[in-house]
């Protein structure tokens, strides 16, 4: 892009960026969402950006400068989550995010809020992050994908089996549950050890060939140390050559509190290379 969209604003007198509170629907309950429409008559291409567990970083940022750069950014919460009804899950999550990208697709919401549902992007951080992935390899549409500081559930699974890793991913889980409702830390471990290898993030390497994928690890990070969530990963994909990799390892913590701008700068210029908007 010819200016610098972390520091100047886009304007449009006829068609101003807006930021529409939306609802999604989903399994029986209403999801809450944030959409950053950009300046422009568009269609414009879109992301839908995936949080983590429990969601205290939603991404704001990275959305509004998302939008800035012309692309619509969708934030939201998924199920049992900040206020929203249901209870949580992984399980839940998946399918929230699923539901999510199909929603933005279909006419009536493409139209209101002048999308183009044949460029779309799914981006999530942490448990967010392999929600991306795995909704990426299970719907062909998502033409992009990007995992920040991705969590691969099926990588530790296996390693539930020891009592003292176990009891600690309890204990952790636990200790973040105050903004959730309908689950529990043994719920949640649970879960996991009966997905075991089926949410393994190297096992999706086949569904998605042909299609491009940013790997964002994170070097100072003890909740997805990327010797474990990001390098295997990597490793795995490039056996795949038909997957268009890119990746990298930033020097930050899982939140990456101090490369905020550099992973806006990151994200949006794979984004332009693979997702380009016109005009």
């Amino acid at each position: 892009m010819t200016t610098d969209f972390l520091m100047t604003d886009s304007r449009h007198a006829d068609t101003p960026a807006s930021t529409p509170a939306v609802t999604l629907a989903s399994g029986g309950e209403t999801l809450l969402g944030v959409l950053h429409v950009p300046a422009g008559a568009g269609p414009h291409p879109i992301a839908v950006l995936l949080h983590g567990f429990p969601g205290n970083e939603r991404n704001f940022d990275l959305a509004h400068a998302l939008r800035r750069a012309g692309y619509a950014a969708l934030v939201f919460h998924y199920r049992g989550s900040w206020g929203v009804g249901g209870a949580w899950s992984w399980r839940n999550v998946l399918d929230d995010a699923a539901q999510a990208v199909a929603s933005v697709q279909e006419n009536a919401f493409s139209t209101a809020y002048r999308l183009d549902p044949g460029r779309l992007a799914v981006i999530g951080h942490s448990a967010g992050g392999f929600a991306a992935l795995m909704t990426a390899a299970a719907d062909p549409t998502v033409g992009a994908v990007v995992s920040v500081a991705g969590f691969d559930f099926g990588a530790v699974s296996a390693d539930l089996a020891d009592p003292a890793v176990r009891a600690a991913y309890v204990q952790d889980w636990d200790g973040e549950l105050l903004p959730l409702r309908g689950t529990s830390g043994e719920a949640l471990v649970a879960e996991v050890e009966a997905a075991g290898q089926s949410w393994s993030l190297a096992g999706l390497a086949p569904r998605l060939m042909g299609r491009p994928v940013l790997l964002v690890g994170t070097g100072r990070d003890p909740v997805a140390p990327p010797d474990v969530h990001h390098s295997p990963l990597v490793e795995a994909y490039r056996a795949h050559p038909a997957i268009r990799l890119e990746h990298q390892v930033f020097p930050t913590d899982h939140a990456l509190s101090d490369h905020r701008v550099t992973l806006a700068r990151s994200v949006t210029s794979f984004l332009d290379r693979h997702l380009r908007p016109v005009g």
